[in-house]
This record gives C-alpha cells, sequence and structure tokens, in this order.
C-alpha cells in the first residue's frame, strides 16, 4: 500500500519569475524578489540580463536584489541556454532597445520556432536578421511604431513579447488570440500600475511618460511543477497530501478542472493573493479516475500538463483525448510524438491522429524504458507513472528535472507516509 502525507511546496513558477526577473531590470531602483524558481531556465535569463549590464544577484530561493538600469549593447552572444521563455522575451525587451543583439541557445532550442514572435516585431519596426524559423537570430531595435495584432496562436510567449517590446519601446499595443492565454504578464504590468487593459477579449498597452517603478514581490508555487505531487497522489492508495503555497491563476487552473472531469477532487484552501496573482494551498486524495475529453479551448490552460495528464489517463477507465495538440511537437522535445511512443512502451495504448492525443486506460503495472530527450517534462511525468504498484519505468536520465524542479525526486519520495520503493530513476 503507497500512501502519501504530509506537505510538499512546489518551486516558484517559472513563468512568473522570467517576467519579474525581467521587469525588475528594466525598472528604476532596486526590486527585492522572493521564491523565485532556481532552475536554469531562469538562470538563464539572468545571466543574459546581467551581460545586458542589469545587477542581478544570485537566483536562489531567498530573497534575490535586482537593480535596474538602461539595458546596453552585450560583448557576446545571448547565450539562452534551452529556455524558450528567455528567447522569446527577451526579443520583445530588445526590440526597443537602441542596439544590435544575437541571441542563441543549447540544440534542443535552437530548433524551437521564433518567427511566430519576430514576425510581430517587425511589423513594429525591429530590424531581425534570422536564418530559418529559429536561433541563432540578431535582432537591432530602436525606434518602434504602435501594433494591433491579431495572434494565430494562443501563446502567453507572443502576447508577453510584444507588450515588452510596447514598454520598452514607449508604443501602444493591442493583441488578440483564439483563445486566452496565460496572463502573467498582465498581471504584473497591472500590479506595477503600468498602462494596461482588456476590453471585449484584446489586451492593450497604453504608455506612459512614468518609468517602471521599483518592486518588491514573493513568487508563488509553479502549478505545472505542483501538477505533478497532485498526480502522484491521485494515484496512491491512501492517505492526503497538500500541496502548499501554489499559484492558482485561471488562466493556468486547467489541469484541476480536468482533473475534477475525471473524478479526483483537489480542493483549493487558504485562498489569497501575491503581487497580484492567486494563490491557495491543495489538498489532494487519491481516486479512481475515468477518461475524458480535453478540449482545445483548454489547451492554453494545462498545456504543460499534458504530459502529466496523459499518463493519469492510462490508468483511467476508458478513453482520453487531447485535442489540438500540435504546438507540443515544438516544445522542449517532440512531446506529443513522445508521449504516445513511451506509454506504447510501458504497455499502455496510445496514438497521435492528426494533432489529437487518445490514450486509453488499463490498471497493468508499467514497465518499460522511457525516453526523455532531456525533456523536464515528461522525466517527471513518467516518474510519476513509476510510482504505480508493481511498475517498472526506467528513465533514460533524470537531470533534465534541474530546469523546472531541481528537488523532485527528493519530494516525490517525502510526500509518502511509508517509504516505498519504485523503479523510476
Amino acid at each position: 500500500m503507497r500512501r502519501v502525507g504530509g506537505v510538499v511546496r512546489p518551486p516558484g513558477d517559472k513563468s512568473i519569475s522570467h517576467r519579474v526577473v525581467m521587469l525588475a531590470a528594466l525598472a528604476r531602483g532596486k526590486s527585492e524578489l522572493s521564491g523565485l524558481l532556481t532552475g536554469d531556465d531562469v538562470k538563464s535569463t539572468a545571466r543574459v540580463l546581467r551581460q545586458l549590464g542589469a545587477d542581478i544577484g544570485s537566483i536562489r530561493e531567498s530573497t534575490v536584489q535586482v537593480s535596474g538600469a538602461r539595458l546596453t549593447a552585450p560583448g557576446a552572444r545571448l547565450n539562452c541556454g534551452n529556455s524558450g521563455t528567455t528567447a522569446r522575451l527577451m526579443l520583445g525587451v530588445l526590440a526597443g532597445q537602441p542596439f544590435a543583439a544575437t541571441l542563441t541557445g543549447d540544440a534542443s532550442l535552437r530548433r524551437r520556432p521564433m518567427r511566430r514572435v519576430t514576425e510581430p516585431l517587425k511589423q513594429m519596426g525591429a530590424d531581425i536578421k534570422e536564418r530559418g524559423d529559429g536561433l541563432p537570430l540578431t535582432i537591432r531595435g530602436g525606434k518602434l511604431r504602435g501594433l494591433t495584432y491579431s495572434s494565430p496562436v494562443a501563446s502567453a510567449q507572443v502576447k508577453s513579447a510584444i507588450l515588452l517590446a510596447g514598454l520598452t519601446g514607449q508604443v501602444p499595443v493591442t493583441i488578440t488570440e483564439p483563445y486566452r492565454s496565460r496572463d502573467h504578464t498582465e498581471r504584473l504590468f497591472a500590479h506595477l500600475g503600468l498602462g494596461i487593459h482588456e476590453r471585449a477579449g484584446a489586451i492593450s498597452y497604453q504608455p506612459s511618460a512614468v518609468s517602471i517603478p521599483s518592486f518588491t514581490v514573493t513568487v508563488p508555487g509553479d502549478i505545472s511543477s505542483a501538477a505533478f505531487m497532485v498526480a502522484a497522489a491521485v494515484l496512491a492508495d491512501g492517505g492526503e497530501l497538500l500541496v502548499d503555497n501554489v499559484g492558482v491563476n485561471p488562466t493556468r487552473t486547467g489541469i484541476l478542472v480536468v482533473l475534477e472531469r475525471m473524478g479526483a477532487h483537489v480542493e483549493r484552501i487558504n485562498l489569497r493573493d501575491a503581487g497580484g496573482e492567486p494563490v491557495a494551498d491543495l489538498a489532494v486524495r487519491p481516486a479512481d479516475l475515468k477518461g475524458t475529453e480535453v478540449t482545445a479551448a483548454e489547451i492554453p490552460t494545462l498545456v504543460d500538463e499534458v504530459p502529466v495528464l496523459a499518463v493519469l489517463a492510462s490508468r483511467a477507465a476508458g478513453e482520453t483525448v487531447f485535442r489540438e495538440v500540435g504546438e507540443l511537437r515544438v516544445k522542449e522535445s517532440n512531446r506529443l510524438e513522445l508521449i504516445a511512443a513511451n506509454l506504447r512502451a510501458l504497455g499502455a495504448k496510445a496514438e497521435v491522429q492528426g494533432n489529437d492525443l487518445h490514450v486509453e486506460g488499463n490498471q497493468r503495472a508499467p514497465r518499460g524504458k522511457v525516453e526523455t530527450a532531456k525533456d523536464h517534462r515528461l522525466a517527471m511525468a513518467f516518474a510519476v507513472l513509476g510510482t504505480v504498484d508493481g511498475a517498472g519505468v526506467k528513465l533514460s536520465e533524470r537531470k533534465s528535472v534541474a530546469i523546472s524542479y531541481p528537488d523532485f525526486f527528493r519530494d516525490l519520495e517525502r510526500m509518502y507516509a511509508r517509504r516505498t520503493t519504485h523503479d523510476a530513476r
């Protein structure tokens, strides 16, 4: 019997961490940031901003001080590591700067699409030299013009890049999307008193003469990281787990809506606000799951949680279908094909049909080897599946979890009231 118990606290929200570090670097004066994610991606953002002249303390869980500065031309290429958020949002920051900079990244990041961001920035007047749809590329910012943009994809990174270009270039921008994507940038703009508003589904920024004020903020825990602990608790045989200090922004809580439909109730307690973001503690108990359909409109609210939801779907009664998840092909790996292939390797039924993912549940113990392709969310999702009784799940590697959840394996072991052994190694 595998019983869960106690309290776990997920690391700081990755999306918010990137954004508060960037805005603190652009602010006037000294900002104090607490609860930052200490993973590799946020360190990439800090490293790039230091190259541009910002004074940023070491990225750690305690308070990090950032002294904003007028950004200056870098002396070398800006290496964004594996972080798509760093690359795409920094393009927005750099669009309003009067100098040239070249962005690059690791082999995985260099394969990921950038044109979805560079096209609207070019329309604003940024000069971008690119070879194909990816990194490396060189951007020369400067005097921009305003933009009204209808994004073909629901992407917080596209939206945020345009808003940051409007901010640094001091021009008005308006963005519409086919579905609402996560809104951390808008909330942070509003929290800092910047000229952001929503009207008839469109997000608009209107510049003012006021500079960005320095600020103090505490970043809540990342629901995308909490999702793995929630999933492991749902798959357990008994007990209750408390996942502490989790951001429950409505544009990020699609996983809780889907879990409820599948038969798992996650209770939100101690609701509060932190820096314009809603926060709660999550109480989770084991549950018997049933299959469901995850609609295209829901995907932007849970796109990073599809791997762990697919793992849960493999243990649910009946079929689960994820609609229009083709975006997963251009994440840190081809997540879409790898989710299906890895589930099949462990004895489950899963297939990709066009842009839809179909998973058939069963109760056989998952056994086999998982290829993570150094994708942190695949590694964590299949490690969770490895906690099932009788499982024999072998991960091709574990180091990738440091990107978003450095203490993942420690927390996964700690959550069991009685120590268990499993093969998710």
